[in-house]
This record gives C-alpha cells, sequence and structure tokens, in this order.
C-alpha cells in the first residue's frame, strides 16, 4: 500500500513539473504576441500621429482668431474649427440663407433672405473623423424604453459630412478641424439651387477657381460663414453670354436651448403653424402624432407679479430690426406694423413683447447682418414681385421660434394702391386717384407688415375671420372702426368693397381684430402652474369651449376649398349680398376708370394695369358666390361639443346662388366691355378674354367633386340640393334663349359651346385626383346618366328653336350646338 502511496506522489510531481514548463512556455509566447502588438500599436500610432498633428502645427502664430460657440482660425487660405468637446453630440440647428443672387433667379419669390434649407445637426465624434449628422425629431421615444433601440434602428441619421481630426488642443478639450472643403464645394444640402433650378439654368457645376468663402464669424450662440459661389451654366436667368451664375450664401449655425422650451400641444380649433412627431412611448395601439405649435419662448421676467396678473416684460423680447435699405419714408410704418402685436400681447399678459429697432449703425454693431441668424429683420428687397411673406425658423423638438425674415417687395405697394382704388373708390373718394396719400399707403403697409408678423409670430391664414360679421355691419362706421372688416389680421380682406356711396365715414382698410387678441393669448399665455405639455390642455380647451358658438372666434382654414365662409378675399357672411354690392360698386369703377387714369396721366398703362386687375375684381367676387354650389360648412370641434363637424350648405343659399350666377356671371357682361378702354388698349382678344373667365367658373359648377358633394348631400337627407334639379336649373338658365325665341349674343354663345364641351368632359373623362383621395369614381357615379339626360332634354330644345324667330348667327350656333351633342350622344356614328 505504502508503495503505491509513493508511486502516485511521485507522478503527481512529474505532472506538476510538466504542467510548470507550459506555463512558461505559454507565458513566452503571449508576451511575444503582446510586445508585437504594442509594437504593431505604436507604429500605427505614428503613422496617425502624422495625420493628427500637434496644435501649434496647425493653429500656428499667423492664425486670425474668433472666438464664440467654436473657436475659428483662419491660416494662409485655410479656415478651421475648433470644436470643444463639451459640444460634441449636441444638437444645433444649420440654416442656409442666400445673401446676394441673380435677378430673376427661381423667379419671384427668391431673393436675398431666402432660406435654402434647415436642418438639425450635431458635430460628432468617430475614431479620428468628425461627422456632421443630421438629425430628425420625426420619431421619438423616451430613451428608457427599449422601443427607443428600434426608433434609432429605424430612423438612422444620414452622414452630412466627414471631417478628419487636424488636431487636438493641449488639455485635449477641443478637437480641431479643417473646414475649408466642406464650405467651399457644392454640398447640395447648403446650396442655395435648387434641382429644378439647376436643370432649368443647366447647371453644369461649381467653379472652384471663382468660389471662395468669404467671413467666417463666430459669436456666443451661432457661427456664421458667408459663402461666395459661381457656378458654369449654359443658360442662366440674366447675362446669359456670361454662362455663369454667381451667389452669395450665408451659412448659419446656431446652438439650440440646453432646455428646450415647454411646447404646447396643438388644437385645430385655433389656428397655429405646427411642428410635429410620432411618439412610439404611447401606450396606445400605434405610435402618437404630436402636433406642437410654433411659437416665440416668452417667459415673464416677474413670475410671481405675471402670475397675479400684472402685465410683466418677457425675460426675452422678440425684436426685429429694419434693412438697412428701407426707404426711409416707409420706415415708420413698417415699425408700425410690427407693434401693432404690443397691445395684443398683453392680453397674454406681457408688456413691450415685441420691438422693431432702426438697423444699427456701424459704429453701433459692426457685425450687424441682416442673414445673422441672431437678429430677426424685416427685409426690403428691391423686386417687381408684388407680395410679402413672412416666414420663420423654429427648434423642430418644440416648436420654439428661434428666428424671422419678414421679406417685402418693393412693387407689392402698387397692388394696394390699385386695389384700394378699385375695391373702394365708389364709396371712398380719397380712393380715385393714381395718387394715393401718403398716409393711407403707409397705413396699407402697417397693415401688411402686421399680417406677415403674424406669420412670424406662429398664425396661419384664417380664411374663416372674414365671413363673423354681418354684412350690413360692413357699411357702419362705428362698427367698421371698432372691429375692422375681418375678425383678424391673418384673414384675406384688405379692403371694405361692400360699402356704398353715403354710407358715411366707413373704415376702408383692415386692422387687428378680436380674434387676434383670442388667439395670441391662448398659444402665448405663459403657465407656469403646469409640467407638461398633457396638463395644459384641459385649461387650453376650456377657453376654446368659451368661445366655441361665436364665429368671431372660429378659425376657418385657407386650404378648404368646399366651405364658403373660408375663401380668399371675401368680407361678410353672405356673399351672394357681399358680392352684389362689390359689383354694383365695380360698375362706378369702371365707367370712371379713365377719368382717373388716363386723362390724368395722358398714357393708357395705367388704364389697362388696373382694367386688367378689375377684371380680377369681378372673378373674386363671382368665385365667391360660386363656392356656395355643393358647398359644405366645416366646423372644427371635439366630441364634447354639440353639432356636427360637417354640414351641407342649405338648398336655399345654394339654388340662391346659382340665381345670381346666372344673372350676373353668365349673362352677356356688356358694363364690363367698356369701349373707351377696350379700343385704347388691346387691338384684339375681348370676346376671348370673357369667354375664359366665364367658362372657368363653369367649370368648377360642373365638376365631379361639385357634383360628388351635392350627391353625398342627397344621401344625407332628401331635402338637400340634388345633383339633378342643379343641374335642370343649370341648363334652363344658360339656354334661355332656346325657350323665350331670343337671339343669342357672341359672349352666350362662347359660354354655351363650353357647356357643351365641359359636359363631354364630364361624360368621357376621368377625374385628376390631386388630393391623394378617392371620392368619386365617375364611370360608376350617377354623373354620366344625368349629363346623358340633361343633353337629350337640350337637343330636343335645340330642334324647335333653331326654326323659330332668330337671326342667322343663332341659327348656325343652334345647327353647331345639335351636331356637338348627337357627337357626345353617339361618339361612334
Amino acid at each position: 500500500m505504502k508503495k503505491i502511496t509513493l508511486l502516485l506522489v511521485v507522478a503527481l510531481v512529474i505532472s506538476s513539473c510538466s504542467s510548470l514548463g507550459q506555463s512558461k512556455k505559454k507565458k513566452k509566447e503571449q508576451e511575444a504576441a503582446a510586445k508585437a502588438m504594442a509594437q504593431k500599436n505604436a507604429e500605427a500610432q505614428k503613422a496617425k500621429d502624422k495625420k493628427i498633428k500637434d496644435y501649434n502645427q496647425v493653429i500656428t502664430k499667423e492664425a486670425k482668431t474668433d472666438d464664440g460657440l467654436f473657436k475659428t482660425h483662419r491660416v494662409a487660405d485655410k479656415h478651421f474649427f475648433e470644436i470643444p468637446t463639451k459640444l460634441l453630440g449636441k444638437e444645433m440647428l444649420l440654416v442656409s440663407r442666400i445673401a446676394k443672387l441673380p435677378s430673376g433667379l427661381g423667379g419671384g419669390y427668391v431673393n436675398a433672405g431666402s432660406e435654402a434649407n434647415e436642418q438639425l445637426i450635431t458635430w460628432e465624434r468617430f475614431q479620428d473623423k468628425v461627422l456632421i449628422k443630421v438629425k430628425s425629431y420625426a420619431a421619438v421615444a423616451n430613451d428608457s424604453l427599449p422601443i427607443n433601440i428600434s426608433v434609432k434602428a429605424n430612423n438612422y441619421e444620414p452622414t452630412l459630412y466627414a471631417f478628419d481630426i487636424a488636431a487636438f488642443t493641449k488639455d485635449s478639450s477641443a478637437v480641431v478641424i479643417d473646414v475649408t472643403k466642406f464650405y467651399s464645394s457644392d454640398v447640395r444640402a447648403l446650396s442655395g439651387l435648387s434641382s429644378q433650378m439647376r436643370e432649368a439654368y443647366k447647371v453644369k457645376n461649381l467653379d472652384d477657381s471663382r468660389s471662395f468663402i468669404t467671413s467666417v464669424k463666430s459669436f456666443p450662440m451661432n457661427i456664421e460663414v458667408v459663402q461666395d459661389f459661381t457656378y458654369n451654366a449654359s443658360k442662366p436667368p440674366v447675362l446669359e453670354d456670361t454662362e455663369s451664375i454667381s451667389l452669395q450664401m450665408n451659412q448659419s449655425m446656431i446652438l439650440l436651448p440646453e432646455v428646450p422650451m415647454k411646447p404646447r400641444l396643438f388644437d385645430e380649433r385655433v389656428g397655429w403653424f405646427t411642428t410635429s412627431h410620432y411618439d412610439y412611448s404611447s401606450e396606445a395601439l400605434k405610435s402618437d402624432e404630436k402636433r406642437f405649435i410654433r411659437k416665440w419662448r416668452l417667459e415673464p421676467k416677474d413670475e410671481a407679479a405675471y402670475n397675479r396678473g400684472e402685465l410683466v416684460e418677457p425675460i426675452k423680447p422678440i425684436v426685429y430690426y429694419l434693412d438697412p435699405a428701407t426707404p426711409e419714408k416707409l420706415r415708420k410704418y413698417i415699425k408700425a406694423g410690427v407693434e401693432e402685436w404690443q397691445k395684443v400681447f398683453e392680453v397674454a399678459g406681457f408688456k413691450n413683447a415685441i420691438q422693431c429697432k432702426y438697423p444699427p449703425t456701424k459704429e453701433e454693431d459692426p457685425d450687424f447682418s441682416p442673414e445673422d441668424i441672431r437678429y430677426s429683420v424685416i427685409r426690403y428687397v428691391a423686386s417687381t414681385t408684388r407680395n410679402a411673406v413672412g416666414p420663420s425658423v423654429s427648434d423642430p423638438r418644440t416648436g420654439e421660434i428661434i428666428e424671422s425674415d419678414i421679406i417685402w417687395y418693393h412693387n407689392h405697394l402698387r397692388s394696394y394702391r390699385n386695389r384700394y382704388l378699385l375695391e373702394t373708390g365708389a364709396a371712398n373718394p380719397k380712393a380715385r386717384t393714381l395718387d394715393t396719400s401718403d398716409e393711407d399707403m403707409g397705413e396699407m403697409m402697417q397693415m401688411v407688415i402686421a399680417h406677415e408678423v403674424g406669420h412670424a409670430l406662429g398664425f396661419p391664414h384664417n380664411m374663416g375671420a372674414s365671413c363673423a360679421y354681418d354684412v350690413e355691419d360692413l357699411r357702419k362706421p362705428a362698427f367698421t372702426k371698432e372691429f375692422g372688416i375681418a375678425a383678424t389680421i391673418m384673414d384675406y380682406a384688405r379692403f371694405n368693397y361692400v360699402a356704398q356711396p353715403g354710407d358715411g365715414d366707413v373704415r376702408f382698410i383692415r386692422q387687428m381684430g378680436p380674434y387676434d387678441y383670442y388667439a395670441t393669448n391662448w398659444g402665448y399665455r405663459y403657465l407656469s402652474q403646469f409640467k407638461t405639455p398633457e396638463e395644459e390642455v384641459a385649461t387650453l380647451d376650456k377657453w376654446i369651449l368659451e368661445k366655441a358658438n361665436n364665429p368671431i372666434y372660429r378659425f376657418g382654414s385657407q386650404g378648404s376649398s368646399f366651405d364658403p365662409r373660408s375663401q380668399t378675399e371675401d368680407i361678410g357672411n353672405d356673399a351672394v349680398k357681399s358680392s352684389t354690392y362689390a359689383l354694383k360698386n365695380l360698375k362706378f369703377v369702371a365707367e370712371n376708370l379713365p377719368a382717373w387714369t388716363s386723362k390724368k396721366t395722358n398714357d393708357y398703362e395705367d388704364l389697362k394695369e388696373l382694367y386688367d386687375e378689375l377684371l380680377g375684381c369681378w372673378s373674386r367676387y363671382v368665385g365667391h358666390v360660386a363656392t356656395n354650389i355643393g358647398g359644405v360648412y366645416e366646423n372644427y370641434k371635439k366630441p364634447n361639443q354639440a353639432g356636427d363637424v360637417y354640414n351641407v350648405v342649405p338648398k336655399a343659399k345654394q339654388e340662391a346662388a346659382l340665381q345670381w350666377l346666372l344673372n350676373n356671371a353668365f349673362n352677356s357682361p356688356t358694363w364690363l366691355v367698356n369701349n373707351t378702354v377696350l379700343e385704347n388698349t388691346a387691338y384684339a382678344g375681348y370676346t376671348e378674354t370673357f369667354r375664359s373667365v366665364q367658362a372657368r367658373f363653369l367649370n368648377r359648377l360642373l365638376s365631379f367633386e361639385t357634383l360628388g358633394r351635392l350627391t353625398d348631400g342627397t344621401t344625407l337627407s332628401d331635402a338637400n340640393y340634388k345633383p339633378l334639379t342643379f343641374m335642370t336649373q343649370l341648363r334652363k338658365g344658360l339656354w334661355k334663349e332656346a325657350s323665350s325665341g331670343q337671339n343669342v349674343s357672341v359672349y352666350r354663345r362662347n359660354l354655351q359651346r363650353a357647356y357643351l364641351e365641359r359636359m363631354e368632359y364630364l361624360m368621357t373623362g376621368k377625374m385628376t385626383n390631386t388630393r391623394g383621395d378617392d371620392f368619386y369614381v365617375t364611370s360608376q357615379s350617377d354623373v354620366p346618366a344625368l349629363v346623358r339626360g340633361e343633353l337629350k332634354a337640350l337637343l330636343a330644345q335645340l330642334k324647335v328653336a333653331k326654326n323659330g324667330g332668330v337671326n342667322l348667327e343663332t341659327k348656325y350656333h343652334y345647327d353647331d350646338c345639335i351636331s356637338r351633342i348627337d357627337k357626345i350622344l353617339n361618339p361612334k356614328k
């Protein structure tokens, strides 16, 4: 037994020695491998060190440095950003604007100050590179939830650009990158030339020899880069022989707030521009679409006083600067237009919330630039375009408006002078001139600026506001002076075209209205007692319900093509009555137009321009009535409110609208055919002009959409206006000469042929679906049957009428119409 034990001990000792030897051998192998790896890493580091240099080798003593959000350096012809590592991953807004451009580039609405792109970006470190990543808030989820992993995986952020790290600061607190190539290359996401422009102007490429970085300036919260670019282009908008397009771009990069503004949830019953995202954190069985209103961040300096109901100045007021290019005599009116909103903001508890300042001198602010994102500017553009716009830049996370540039085009005032004369001249002697007073022109400009500022504050057009007032109230001086001519400045209700001669001192120019105060309080009232947007909803909903039954506070979308109360350029709650007054006024103006223009100027240029615009006025008044046919009222509501969202326009109102159109739009427009005007401004084309205008409204009435809505209305109630009733009444009205034995004038003959062409289209055509819906499958609807029945009835009528006591032109016309109808009904004959 002892022998066996001894043998086992010896075996264990031998085994242990063998294992120890193998372990030492393995250790030596591992050490050799580690040494080889270290040597390899050292060699790689040496290679990298050649690429990433010492700070002093990159940012030399010759560098011109500007300190701000990032330090920016210019060394010879290179530009560097020194990005603090603490700012890596921070969200910033990159806004590309056109600073200078050639005349005509992109059409009338592209100008100095136009925004080309807006992107949310972050600067990210990846190995030995820095990336610009473009972020989106289209889809979000709480970081703590597992689904956030999927949201990120299915919304991977594109890399806009990748930079090699050129150096680190000595304390490694910042990375240095060379941004020269990025800002001097044709990066499409920063370019002022859209794909359409590139194609239209046959742009070949950016000419590097004629393109350069003009300046780089760094400020505490933003960096501004100005680029001068010249492109080779075969068909430039001007100076074609140069085959070049030169423009100057301004790239603004601003750090977004570390603590985002508490957003306010959108409610469609109050009009606001919005930003939206899909929230996958929802417990519902789908992602929630959350829409936040776009507004400025107004917070009271003294919260306690604010909560007591006192007027308090905001911590950061909204400040607009006038463009240095603004003509001196117009500046006071623009400033007044901005500050129209001061008293409105007082309803929301803020004093001096919005201000307008004259442009600083070089001594006051040598860095002032309209393109600098720190400044909101009212740009004055030397352009023949007749318009003004009020865009803004907002934080996509919350809807906080960061900056806005309101654009005023130089020729826009001429439009207002013309409209003032045409729409108010009958009742307003001050408007009967081409030399409108500075006071009146200034007030018009003031109100246009107030309208555009409204857009920049977050308000879209409220086209329902002009329907809030009774038509007869618009003829009362006291009412119009207190309430204006529409319930908001945000409607297209520019002038009081209803007031009649002898009504007295009524207001003719629009002004701020009660809806503006209501919507501003709803969106800008600071609610510190609530910590989340969701907690605010009950209070905001209560404010809406308190005003819900008052049409003054109703919001009507501009996008509505079917609600006759939400139309552009209309005023009053009854389109038939308003347009009757309007045409009465327009007839007076038409008679006097030569006396107010050509007889004063001794040329016909203004007469021709105003006569063309007079036809536009007539068309608008007709259009306001036409929308009632097939119309549907839209009232935004929540289920806790009484009544339906959609209601068909009553039958009697639709029939009255049709009769008005037959009497005023589809009769021969003899009063519009002013020989004094036409014989001196146009050698031909009169009849075609009126044919096209009349046919446009006829085609709107005889459209698949209108007939489809009439059909839908019939299914809801037998008391609604039926498509057959409408089409029969329309036919009898358009062809009344055939039943009365009268001759048909050239205007009516043209209109009747337009009717037949439209009926053929309804019989054989297909609806062009521009909205993405599929409401009307026309080949299977009642439309072809209705058309066939109406054409057969007309055919029988014309066969009798052609043998009546009519002139030869009318007889030939009827023969032609009979032939046309026969071909429509029997296309294979």
